[in-house]
């Protein structure tokens, strides 16, 4: 009988602890049009397999009357569970209690989760829905926050860290997702600043809303903080369930391999149609990306931001790769700093996580301008090579058409450590384009000279040959036949063993 007692009453203090800040704060919540933090964990997670950690911790503050109002769970809701059969773990910020604000203790929650994650090598996602820092326990609240940053650091290139903004996430709130490797925003619901827009209002006198400060749209088109925009948390939360089935539970792994139907030496006719006889007609790389992977599925990543390149993940004979391409349909695909960046980071993602990289090329260059220069293009443009060179996972480039000056260098050349190398045959590869060769080597002869000049230079250099000739060019291939070459490299290149030199860790323009 006593037994029935106590087991009654752990049923309601656990059926209690669930209502987080109580009912009348979950139904603004769901008025406002969004979802609980339990509500989104179970819409992420595979169905009955969440299991919540911490469920009763409370906080220990006594300040400002604190001790007079304690709520099970303290704002946090974390655990582990499945996601298509694999573990992860999670946690999910709880608005119903005192705003989501961080304590000590709930700090102290997300740790323990991400200690359990390192642990077990497991994939950790993070959903933030927050008013900030604790006021009321002030320092305590602060080095809580700094205690997640630096289990952030040390998880990172380790296990696959994600993190959701499905409401607000101001001032230092923002330093964890931004230590991730993935951020995802929400339209009009979501929003990230370091300073909100009153304190901006009283310090720089500027008028601005949260949602041109720091809402979804910016950050995936303006600021480049943020990976991918969702319509609503449903879809949100089902893009993050996509994202891992590309990954690897951690570094020490390889990533899933999918069965597949299709053919691994479909041919594509239209690929010899493709790239535009005149090199200065734009043409979508989506056009040659799409046909060649399998089932014609390109998950691509930042598709927002920083347009003239393109990156994201599909998969080749069943494994996952990471795609990174110019985009000539978009400032003729030309390198500039927020591309530099965005190649950048992909790059060292994919080659922390064993996942081999495909590079798409056509590149005329650097973007020149004084902009560009005194914002540091040669600093972010090092990032570019820097990250290929150090890549140590299978590097499979393909140049469509343009391949010129230094940017024909970084994208993942020969020389920067590239295993397979190929080239359509309109593939032009040289220090620079016909026209601007000649406008310096020619500058003061006559048009007639200049117009043969230019012949002799399209016939010398604006092909894939001279490159060929000196090895630079593994293999010159027919558009049709991309996939099964592509293929082709990537199995070739798989059990590939190489090291860097024994280092604590390099030293990466930033």
């Amino acid at each position: 009988m006593m037994e029935q007692q106590l087991y009654k009453k752990f049923e309601e203090l656990d059926k209690a602890a669930e209502l987080g800040g109580g009912t009348n704060k979950i139904q603004k919540i769901h008025d406002a049009g969004r979802m609980t933090a339990r509500e989104r964990i179970d819409m992420l997670l595979d169905k009955g397999t969440f299991v919540e950690l911490d469920k009763f911790v409370t906080h220990r503050c006594s300040n400002f009357g604190m001790d007079k109002t304690k709520i099970a769970g303290d704002g946090i809701v974390s655990g582990y569970g499945k996601i298509d059969g694999r573990q992860i773990f999670v946690y999910a910020y709880d608005f119903t209690a005192y705003g989501g604000t961080l304590s000590k203790t709930n700090a102290a929650k997300i740790v323990k989760v991400q200690n359990l994650a390192l642990k077990n090598g497991a994939p950790v996602i993070a959903l933030n829905d927050s008013g900030g820092a604790r006021i009321q326990e002030g320092v305590d609240s602060l080095a809580g926050y700094a205690s997640i940053f630096y289990q952030n650091t040390m998880a990172s290139g380790v296990i696959p860290q994600i993190s959701a903004i499905l409401g607000p996430c101001a001032g230092g709130a923002c330093y964890s997702p931004a230590l991730t490797d993935f951020i995802f925003m929400v339209k009009e619901k979501s929003h990230m600043f370091v300073t909100g827009p009153e304190v901006v209002k009283t310090v720089t006198h500027e008028e601005v809303d949260k949602e041109e400060l720091g809402g979804a749209y910016t950050h995936s088109s303006k600021s480049g903080v943020a990976h991918f925009l969702g319509n609503t948390e449903e879809e949100t939360l089902m893009s993050i369930r996509e994202l891992l089935s590309f990954l690897p539970s951690n570094n020490m792994e390889d990533a899933p391999i999918k069965q597949i139907t299709d053919d691994i030496n479909r041919e594509v006719e239209a690929l010899n149609e493709a790239v535009p006889a005149d090199p200065n007609i734009p043409y979508d790389i989506k056009d040659i990306i799409e046909p060649v992977v399998d089932d014609q599925y390109f998950f691509e990543v930042m598709p927002h931001f920083a347009k003239n390149i393109v990156v994201g993940f599909a998969r080749m004979a069943g494994h996952s790769v990471g795609i990174v391409a110019n985009q000539p349909a978009y400032l003729a695909g030309v390198l500039d700093i927020d591309a530099s960046d965005k190649a950048a980071r992909f790059i060292r993602f994919c080659d922390c996580f064993n996942i081999p990289l495909v590079t798409f090329e056509d590149v005329p260059g650097f973007l020149p301008g004084s902009g560009q220069e005194h914002a540091g293009i040669i600093r972010h443009g090092a990032k570019i090579v820097y990250a290929y060179a150090e890549a140590t996972v299978p590097k499979v480039t393909l140049i469509t058409r343009k391949a010129y000056g230094g940017a024909y260098i970084v994208m993942s050349s020969k020389e920067t450590g590239g295993d397979i190398n190929l080239a359509y045959p309109t593939a032009e590869i040289a220090v620079m384009g016909a026209e601007g060769a000649v406008n310096i080597l020619y500058r003061k002869s006559d048009e007639e000279t200049r117009q043969r000049a230019m012949e002799e230079y399209k016939e010398k250099f604006s092909n894939p040959y001279r490159a060929a000739e000196a090895g630079y060019i593994d293999e010159i291939i027919l558009p049709k036949q991309t996939r099964r070459k592509l293929i082709q490299a990537l199995d070739m290149a798989k059990n590939k063993s190489h090291s860097n030199p024994p280092k604590k860790h390099g030293n990466i323009p930033l």
